[in-house]
């Protein structure tokens, strides 16, 4: 009974209808490795118009940063859509807010003191005072339900009535149902919250046809790649197939859109431009009289004329098609061969991305995935183990050195290994991860452990000098450091390899070993090919980095066997070798000055320790004793000894600076 007196009441108000809108149709739909899709839309219209477009609330933000419009015989009038809350907003100036509309009861009583007719088995008009809920029980005391109970206040006083009894009610007041209206309007318009409807304006003449387009955060599509391995180990190509995998997360089917792919990394931002923002203002105290609050002056700049607006620019014209599509050739792969794909896409290499369309109108429901093959052809690819030894310590890696022959760069993806047998049987053997593929480029794909080889280290360092010469006193020399890196290496005994080894180069450091002809240098490390026989036998091969530092010792300060070592250094000519020896010979000069001056020091100290203990000792004699009269004889003789000692310490001393003159004189004149 209540939903029919609900229907009967909303029959009661006139809902306003939206304007008549046209919908646009999805025609074109490009997928970014970057997370990014771009969604184009057409309509055929006719003078002005308006489209309607209806998109997930959460890309609403996109549609507004980046929606174009291509109409080539019309310009934009302007782009609507409902606020980021409308029903709240809708309510924000109502008497009752959206949950009244849920019931009669509900609205009856957000609009209490409202005037309103009832008709019924009986009829009353009054206005509403109260709304009572209550129970309703069967003669043997059953509880039937609940009745609501309304108390009016009519020209004849108060009287009630039953909701679920009455047959009509409606509001006096035609501003209240137009109110009323109103907000079940908002209800039936906002009755999808996780969308919003944009209706935009063209301003042309004629029929002509519009395209809207935008960029929306989108899954990342994926490559993927099969690679067949033919039996021949020597063969130069090998069959390359690439798959691509896609999601339809768009909240809407795909039916006959164009589909294309680009690989590349575009710089994309994100901004809230469906928030509504606010401005915080400075709180100002009211004025009163006599007080004055005159602003900051803060100093300004001329005046300049703004220049006049410019015209505003013409609409764009409609999105051009690139044509010239370099199309990928295919080459046969060896029977049985891998099923090809029945409709191959147009592959173009733009500046910062590989983009692929596919050649005909595809249909993919919403919720969906797609996979569909992209690439399907041979390429260079060559056999060979991979040493790196954080990745296996003793055993290379099968790999494969990929050649981008194509007219197109490749993204990145995981490639899957199959490889034939002389008999034509197929196995897999293992998965390597493909980089970003530019053309013309290489890359080396490891994808299994090669048993077959086994490789040993042995790490190594030595320096050596290699050349000094003397200038203002210094001697400067280089210090070439070696560091070096055997390879002991057992191969397969009936397979010859090609063995690549990922060596770390040395910032500063320079490769003197093997010659750098056909080394390559990647993210830091060193590719150094060597050649493997098929043998049992251990082959040696030896990596070598060196570095030169310059030294500088200042003679005068060297250390005595410092010098010896550079005075016996063959690499030093003969002239600095004798300068160094002279220098040496100079500084054992002035030790040995420095150790007489130290044995007069070390003599004075002793006779002044006997001092100390004899003038303790004699003040514990008889005055007068023979002791007494002995320890005064030794004190007047140490003493005699003293005034010896200063002398001689004084000579020493003398000693010292002059071999230390010597020597400074003989380095200052070296230039």
């Amino acid at each position: 009974m209540r939903r029919l007196l609900i229907v009967a009441l909303l029959g009661l108000f006139s809902i306003p209808s939206l304007a008549a809108a046209q919908d646009l149709a999805l025609k074109r739909v490009m997928l970014s490795s970057a997370g990014l899709g771009y969604f184009e839309y057409e309509a055929t219209v006719e003078n002005d118009a308006t489209l309607k477009l209806t998109v997930p609330l959460d890309q609403v933000d996109d549609v507004l940063k980046s929606l174009v419009v291509y109409d080539d015989k019309g310009g934009v009038g302007g782009l609507s859509l409902p606020g980021k809350e409308p029903l709240k907003q809708a309510f924000k100036d109502l008497p009752f807010d959206d949950n009244a509309l849920l019931s009669t009861e509900g609205l009856l009583t957000a609009l209490k003191g409202a005037r309103v007719t009832v008709s019924g088995s009986r009829s009353l008009s009054g206005r509403i005072v109260s709304l009572q809920p209550e129970a309703s029980t069967s003669k043997d005391g059953t509880t039937l339900g609940v009745r609501n109970r309304v108390t009016l206040l009519t020209d004849s006083g108060l009287q009630q009535f039953v909701i679920e009894d009455m047959e009509s009610l409606q509001f006096d007041d035609p501003a209240i149902r137009a109110k009323i209206a109103k907000g079940l309007a908002a209800i039936e318009a906002n009755r999808a919250t996780d969308a919003r409807t944009l209706e935009l304006t063209t301003k042309g003449q004629g029929k002509r046809a519009v395209r809207v387009a935008y960029i929306v955060s989108v899954p990342v599509w994926k490559a993927s790649y099969r690679m067949t391995l033919p039996a021949d180990a020597a063969a130069p190509k090998a069959a390359l197939q690439g798959w691509a995998t896609i999601e339809n997360m768009s909240g809407q089917d795909w039916k006959g859109v164009e589909l294309t792919l680009s690989s590349g990394r575009p710089v994309a931002f994100h901004q809230a431009l469906y928030e509504a923002y606010y401005v915080t203002r400075p709180e100002i105290p009211v004025e009163v009289a006599g007080r004055l609050m005159p602003n900051v002056d803060r100093g300004g700049v001329a005046a300049k004329a703004m220049p006049p607006p410019a015209p505003a620019p013409a609409a764009p014209a409609s999105i051009g098609r690139q044509r010239d599509m370099a199309t990928t050739a295919f080459a046969a792969a060896p029977p049985p061969s891998v099923a090809q794909s029945a409709e191959q896409f147009e592959a173009t290499d733009a500046a910062t991305q590989v983009t692929f369309k596919f050649p005909r109108p595809v249909d993919v429901a919403n919720g969906r995935t797609l996979s569909i093959p992209i690439l399907d052809r041979q390429v260079p690819a060559e056999r060979l183990a991979l040493f790196q030894a954080d990745t296996a310590a003793r055993n290379p890696l099968a790999a494969i050195r990929l050649t981008n022959d194509g007219e197109t760069g490749l993204p990145p993806g995981i490639l899957t290994l199959y490889e034939r047998d002389k008999t034509n049987n197929v196995s897999y053997v293992g998965d390597a991860r493909l980089s970003a593929f530019p053309t013309g480029e290489t890359r080396l794909l490891p994808y299994a452990l090669d048993e077959k080889i086994t490789i040993e280290r042995d790490p190594a360092q030595s320096q050596r000098i290699a050349n000094g010469t003397i200038a203002n006193g210094t001697l400067r020399s280089s210090l070439i450091v070696r560091q070096s890196m055997t390879y002991r290496v057992k191969g397969a005994l009936k397979d010859p390899r090609k063995l690549i080894v990922v060596q770390n180069r040395l910032a500063g450091w320079t490769l003197v070993k093997p010659d750098a002809k056909g080394i390559e240098i990647s993210e830091g490390n060193y590719r150094i090919p060597f050649q493997l026989a098929a043998s049992n036998d251990t082959q040696t091969f030896e990596i070598v980095q060196e570095q030169t530092r310059q030294q500088e010792l200042r003679l005068l300060d060297g250390a005595a066997d410092q010098l010896a070592v550079y005075a016996r250094e063959t690499e030093f000519d003969a002239k600095t070798r004798d300068v160094l020896t002279k220098v040496l010979q100079l500084q054992q000069g002035v030790a040995e000055a420095q150790r007489a001056l130290g044995q007069v020091d070390v003599e004075r100290k002793q006779i002044v320790d006997e001092q100390a203990r004899i003038r303790e000792n004699i003040g514990k004699v008889p005055a007068g004793s023979d002791l007494q009269k002995r320890y005064l004889a030794t004190l007047e003789k140490q003493e005699n000894d003293l005034d010896g000692l200063a002398k001689k310490k004084a000579e020493a001393q003398k000693a010292v600076d002059a071999a230390r003159e010597s020597l400074r004189a003989y380095i200052t004149q070296l230039g």
